[in-house]
C-alpha cells in the first residue's frame, strides 16, 4: 500500500516537506478565498475530502491517491502568485507547474508507483476542470483528452473538496458546475473511464482535428513509421533501439553534435543540430523510410513539432517514453562515456512531461518500477 506519508498531521508535513512549509504566507485573492492564504486553504480543503462520504466509500489505495492530489494540488502557487496592479491576487498555470511538480517529488523523493504518480499529477493538473469545462471553447474534447489520464471520478471528488475548502461568494455556483461535470462525463461515456476508441487512429484524428466528430472513423492509409524516443539522458535509449529497432535508420541529435565536433553544453548550436536533424528526417520520409529520432524530446511542445512534421509525410508516429527509478537513472548516468552533470539533470526532471495518448498514434510507457 503506497502512501505519501502516513502521519497526517499538518504540523508534521510542514517540518517534513518544504513545499508544504512554502504554503504558509502565499496570499490568495481574497473574492475568491477569503479563508486566507494556500496552507489555510490546503488544510481545509484536506478536511472537507477526508469528511466526505464518497472519499469514505473508496479503497484505501484509492484514498491516498486522492488525499496526495489534494494536499499537492496547489503546490505552485508559491512560484506563480503575483499581485496584479489593481490589487488582485492571481496565480497563473499554478496547475501546469504543479503537475511538474508533484511529478518529480514523486520520482526523486518519495518513491511512487508509475501509474499511481501519472495519476495524481494528472489530478493536479486538472483541478480546476470541473469548475470551468463549460466555459472552454471545445468542452467535450477537453473532457476525453483528460478522461485519458485520470479518473474522473476522483477529479470531481477532488474539485467538490476545493470548493468546500474556500470561502467565496459564487461557491453554490461552483457547486452546481461539478455536478453538471459529472453529468458531462456520463454523457461523454468517461465517468469513471477513458472512452473507449474504434482505434488508436481514431483517437488521435479526433484529438487533433477540432473539427472531427467523436464517432468518425479515418481510413488509416501510411506511408511510413517513426519512433519518436522520449526519455531523460541516461534512462537507456540506445539499449532500446538496438533491442527493439535493429536495423532501423536512426537520426540522433547526439551524433550530429560528435560528427561536426560540437559540445552538448553549446546551446547556441542547439538549433542548428535539430535543422540538421529535420532535413534528414525530410529525406527518409520522402522515401517511406522507417527511422527512429534519438533524442531527450521531453515536453510535449518540442513533441508536437516533430509529430507534426512527420504526419505531414503520413507518416504514423509512435512516441516511445522509457523510465527506470531514479536511483538506477542516477547510476546509469554516471556509467555513460559522457555523463550528464547532476545540476543538468534536475533542471531536466524538473521539465519532464510525459507522453500522453492525444500526442501521436501510439504511445508506449516502457517503465520499469522499483521492485
Amino acid at each position: 500500500m503506497w502512501c505519501l506519508s502516513e502521519d497526517k498531521q499538518w504540523a508534521r508535513l510542514t517540518e517534513r516537506f518544504r513545499w508544504v512549509a512554502d504554503m504558509h504566507q502565499v496570499p490568495q485573492d481574497p473574492r475568491h478565498h477569503a479563508e486566507g492564504d494556500v496552507a489555510i486553504h490546503t488544510r481545509r480543503v484536506l478536511a472537507a475530502l477526508t469528511e466526505a462520504v464518497e472519499f469514505i466509500a473508496l479503497p484505501q489505495q484509492q484514498q491516498e491517491l486522492l488525499w496526495a492530489a489534494a494536499l499537492l494540488h496547489d503546490v505552485e502557487k508559491r512560484s506563480t502568485t503575483r499581485i496584479e496592479a489593481d490589487g488582485s491576487v492571481t496565480s497563473p498555470n499554478h496547475a501546469k507547474r504543479g503537475e511538474l511538480t508533484t511529478r518529480a517529488i514523486l520520482y526523486r523523493d518519495i518513491v511512487t508507483p508509475f501509474q499511481l504518480r501519472e495519476q495524481i499529477a494528472a489530478l493536479v493538473r486538472f483541478h480546476g476542470l470541473p469548475l470551468w469545462i463549460m466555459a472552454r471553447p471545445a468542452p467535450e474534447r477537453a473532457l476525453l483528452s483528460a478522461a485519458l489520464r485520470l479518473d474522473t471520478r476522483l477529479l470531481a471528488m477532488l474539485a467538490r473538496a476545493d470548493v468546500m475548502g474556500r470561502d467565496c461568494e459564487d461557491k453554490a455556483a461552483l457547486l452546481d458546475n461539478i455536478e453538471l461535470f459529472e453529468l458531462f462525463c456520463q454523457e461523454q461515456q468517461c465517468w469513471g473511464q477513458a472512452r473507449p476508441f474504434a482505434s488508436d487512429y481514431q483517437r488521435y484524428h479526433y484529438l487533433t482535428h477540432p473539427q472531427a466528430s467523436v464517432d468518425f472513423e479515418p481510413y488509416e492509409q501510411f506511408h511510413s513509421e517513426v519512433i519518436l524516443l522520449c526519455a531523460l539522458p541516461g534512462m537507456g535509449k540506445d539499449r532500446y533501439i538496438a533491442q527493439h529497432a535493429p536495423g532501423m535508420e536512426i537520426i540522433s541529435l547526439d551524433d550530429i553534435r560528435r560528427q561536426h565536433r560540437l559540445s552538448p553544453t553549446d546551446k547556441s548550436a542547439t538549433g542548428w543540430v535539430v535543422q540538421q536533424a529535420k532535413l534528414q528526417a525530410k529525406t527518409l520520409l520522402r522515401r517511406g523510410a522507417p527511422f527512429v529520432w534519438n533524442a531527450t524530446n521531453i515536453t510535449r511542445q518540442l513533441r508536437s513539432q516533430l509529430v507534426e512534421l512527420f504526419t505531414a509525410y503520413r507518416a504514423r508516429v509512435k512516441i516511445v517514453y522509457l523510465e527506470v527509478p531514479y536511483a538506477q537513472w542516477l547510476q546509469q548516468n554516471a556509467g555513460r562515456e559522457q555523463s550528464v552533470p547532476m545540476r543538468a539533470m534536475e533542471h531536466m526532471l524538473s521539465k519532464l512531461e510525459i507522453p500522453q495518448l492525444d500526442e501521436a498514434h501510439e504511445v508506449e510507457l516502457r517503465v520499469q518500477d522499483v521492485k
